[in-house]
């Protein structure tokens, strides 16, 4: 069954929650979004709040994907550039899918619906995304059209004597 994709839905407290509930369940089972495992969710709870501020602010905009019961089953933030200089471009963070969802299709299906959020965006003409090295990532948002233009290595550290590269992929719209 598909996800229905909603961008900037009202965020209500049981959105909020569920949000912060994908994000350590994501997370707890070695999801690569800020954090490393074991997590709680008022470990994160900071985290999400500064979302919420950037899209109040109107520099982030929240893709949404639910399922056929109406759960929060992906999401992921598309983060306008604020520099004068790289409008042309804007950010996705924290792309996240349910353990429960994994291996049906939704990760593609949610970059799809960024793709198509982002389009529509004025003057935008690429998405620019990160990825913790080592897990594979890049491999599948390669297969969805992203390009590996950069890589940092061992930028990211995970935990004493485990630094991963922070690879840079980019989608270009044009």
């Amino acid at each position: 069954m598909p996800l229905a994709f909603a961008l900037d839905p009202s965020v209500t407290p049981e959105l909020r929650d569920s949000i912060l509930e994908l994000w350590v369940d994501v997370t707890n089972v070695g999801g690569a979004v800020g954090f490393v495992p074991p997590i709680t969710l008022e470990a994160v709870r900071p985290e999400l709040l500064r979302q919420f501020m950037a899209m109040e602010e109107q520099r982030s905009r929240l893709l949404v994907g639910f399922d056929e019961e109406g759960r929060v089953a992906a999401t992921a933030f598309l983060t306008l550039n604020t520099h004068r200089l790289m409008t042309h471009w804007i950010w996705l963070y924290t792309v996240m899918v349910h353990p429960r969802h994994q291996g049906k299709g939704y990760g593609r299906d949610l970059l799809a619906a960024a793709e198509r959020a982002a389009r529509a965006l004025p003057g935008v003409e690429a998405i620019r995304l990160t990825c913790r090295g080592g897990l594979g990532l890049e491999h599948f948002y390669g297969s969805c059209g992203y390009k590996e233009v950069g890589r940092v290595p061992g930028a990211i550290r995970v935990a004493p004597d485990d630094d991963r590269d922070d690879v840079v992929l980019l989608l270009s719209l044009t």
